[in-house]
């Protein structure tokens, strides 16, 4: 937040001071003017905070808190009066059917919206059973095309999906390989069982040839999976240039350190929506494992002041700042921004709202925000490659904080 609004916050709790001190005044015979305080907007989080995702789910109720918390210090939504926001929480456990379950008990309760649900299997059920409900529904991280593709009038996404995000990574890769004097010309892709994993690998196996990259292998794996050994093994007789992973933290994290101890040599890793590859906890814990790795994924605007700020922000609250932080703590403000121009918490009225959502997003490496069947058309990822223990935007250039290393060791 910036300073200015950060002071509006402190001038409004300057102001509640007052009107209490002026009902003291008022029952002692001075007049007092007397406004009921603002009903609270109730906004349900639900995310994987238990089971095998929990990491990634816990990093997004913190960034949907602390967007709240940014919100309601500057002073809540002020076309509702100042009504503040209260969070409502619950835990999917990483299962789609509980995540649904617990949209129904929002429903009931009388919930004004909800940011769903981290996987994509999770918020294709999130946003179904709100549909039934017509309650507002903004998905913070899932990234399946199909989330958007349903027609439903509740649902949206400020971030992008996996179509535009494949496209994206394998342009961007062509443009890497062929300023290299394209040296890969093999992949195999490496990929995690649901929807995510398969519905990213099945649009890279098709993009791929048509950039001349042969994708002699596509390999999948259960979630979780604690032994990377035989699909390593794999890896290390099939010798591809490229090896492309498209899995969850916990998984990636192990795929990775099990090809650094088998001396796996490629001339690039490159992940399309890596759990783990745009993630400063695995870039500090592991650092052998993780050095050049290249990544498309989601990323914040380096060269923002408002998203340096908020990287500090979560930083000093102790937590690692990955994409679920900021992606949730964007889905917030975009869903309390629809009900501050709505006016009220009306369901259609916010609905529209969002449709019609042009939210200044300089603070991500976007384009305007434009909604087309609840999609913002102006998201779009970036590449990062991990150098020297930090994250580095890589491209677009406009963006860019360093230049590439391709291929692995120059």
């Amino acid at each position: 937040m910036t300073d200015k609004t950060l002071k509006g916050g402190l001038r409004r709790r300057d102001f509640l001071a007052t009107g209490a001190a002026a009902f003291a005044l008022g029952v002692t015979g001075f007049p007092a003017v007397l406004r009921a305080q603002a009903t609270p907007v109730k906004i349900g989080l639900i995310h994987p905070v238990s089971g095998f995702v929990a990491f990634s789910g816990n990093q997004c109720r913190e960034g949907a808190l602390m967007a709240i918390a940014d919100i309601n210090a500057a002073g809540g939504i002020k076309s509702m009066g100042g009504a503040m926001v209260e969070a409502v929480l619950a835990d999917s456990q990483g299962k789609p059917e509980i995540g649904a379950a617990e949209v129904t008990k929002m429903a009931e309760a009388g919930i004004d919206g909800i940011v769903a649900g981290y996987a994509s299997s999770i918020s294709l059920a999130t946003s179904q059973e709100a549909a039934k409900t017509n309650t507002p529904h903004v998905v913070d991280v899932g990234v399946s095309d199909k989330i958007v593709q349903r027609g439903l009038a509740n649902t949206f996404r400020f971030g992008p999906g996996y179509g535009k995000i494949a496209d994206f990574a394998v342009d961007n890769l062509d443009t890497i390989n062929k300023a290299a004097g394209s040296p890969a010309k093999t992949a195999m892709i490496i990929h995690e069982e649901s929807l995510f994993g398969t519905g990213t690998a099945g649009l890279l196996q098709k993009r791929l040839p048509e950039k001349g990259i042969e994708v002699i292998d596509v390999i999948k794996h259960a979630n979780p999976t604690r032994d990377f050994t035989n699909i390593v093994l794999q890896i290390k007789s099939q010798k591809p240039d490229l090896i492309i992973p498209a899995n969850y933290y916990n998984e990636y994290v192990l795929l990775a350190r099990t090809m650094r101890q088998q001396r796996i040599e490629a001339k690039g890793i490159y992940s399309v929506l890596g759990g783990a590859a745009s993630n400063y906890k695995f870039v500090k814990e592991f650092p052998e494992a993780a050095d050049l790795i290249m990544d498309c994924n989601h990323w914040f605007n380096p060269k923002s002041d408002v998203a340096l700020q908020r990287k500090a922000a979560a930083e000093a609250k102790g937590l690692i700042y990955t994409y679920e932080v900021f992606l949730a703590y964007n889905a917030v403000l975009g869903l309390v921004d629809a009900i501050e121009r709505a006016g009220s918490t009306d369901k259609d009225a916010v609905n529209a709202a969002l449709a019609a959502s042009e939210m200044d997003m300089s603070y991500m490496p976007y384009g305007a925000t434009k909604m087309v069947d609840g999609q913002n058309e102006g998201a779009q990822p970036v590449n990062t490659q991990v150098q020297n223990g930090e994250i580095e935007v890589i491209f677009p250039a406009e963006f860019a904080s360093a230049e590439t290393v391709f291929p692995m060791g120059g």
